[in-house]
């Protein structure tokens, strides 16, 4: 039955389109045509956005940071090797589950690390790359409140994730 949930839906839209006497190739060219502005006016900045992250990973900075933020983790109450999770977490999803995978290979997913990182991966949002697309496609230049905010969530997303998994898992 669930197979065909997508074709059923496909052809109620074609068929409602057709009610409607709308030009359903004209409208998808038109769609396409749109998406493909978009793509072109958010690929510099989700270039930009990569390559920093690449950049923070290879030069050693991300370990400098890591190394300097430590004993203020540990006073949190957040296990220190989860920093680099809370620091790349926000500029890319790819790189923040790469950081995550590398967590659970070492610590083991059942360990307070590997917990730590799951529950950061899930209580986060991967702010500069969110706000450098959905701002890049409605043509928004000025972020105003929204990155200062969106970082204080994702922060209290970090912090109440290791004091989550502190209660429940020890």
């Amino acid at each position: 039955m669930t197979s065909y949930i997508i074709p059923c839906l496909l052809a109620f839209v074609l068929m409602f389109a057709l009610g409607r006497r709308t030009d359903v190739y004209d409208a998808l060219v038109h769609g396409a045509e749109n998406g493909l502005n978009i793509t072109f006016h958010i690929i510099p900045a989700l270039v930009a956005l990569l390559t920093g992250v690449s950049m923070l990973r290879a030069s050693g900075a991300l370990d400098c940071l890591t190394a300097f933020l430590s004993p203020l983790m540990t006073a949190l109450g957040i296990p220190p090797e989860v920093t680099p999770l809370l620091i790349i977490r926000p500029l890319s999803g790819s790189g923040g589950l790469a950081v995550g995978s590398e967590l659970m290979a070492e610590y083991g997913p059942d360990s307070v690390i590997g917990r730590t990182a799951a529950v950061m991966l899930g209580s986060s949002e991967t702010t500069f790359y969110t706000v450098a697309v959905y701002y890049g496609a409605a043509g928004i230049l000025k972020t105003r409140y929204t990155i200062p905010a969106a970082l204080t969530a994702d922060l209290t997303g970090f912090l109440a994730s290791a004091l989550a998994v502190r209660l429940f898992f020890g």
